[in-house]
């Protein structure tokens, strides 16, 4: 839950995201930067049909555990 609430800010690949991102595979990091923006806008578009903040970040934390589980699946397939 707790990591959901930064998808309230605009998506970027910096500083310390960055430097974890370096060595990974492509399509991990495709899978990433899908994430940031889908949850992102998914975040903002709740908000603006005028749900609470915190259903907001519980629906935004169900769907983050979805592609949590989408790169678990692509690191299976290198293994």
């Amino acid at each position: 839950m707790e990591s959901a609430w930064s998808y309230r800010y605009q998506p970027s690949v910096k500083g310390e995201l960055q430097k974890r991102q370096n060595g990974q595979s492509p399509t991990i990091q495709a899978i990433s930067w899908k994430a940031q923006n889908r949850l992102h806008k998914k975040y903002f578009r709740l908000l603006s049909r005028g749900k609470e903040s915190g259903k907001a970040i519980t629906a935004v934390a169900r769907e983050l555990a979805g592609f949590i589980w989408a790169i678990t699946q692509e690191l299976e397939e290198v293994r």
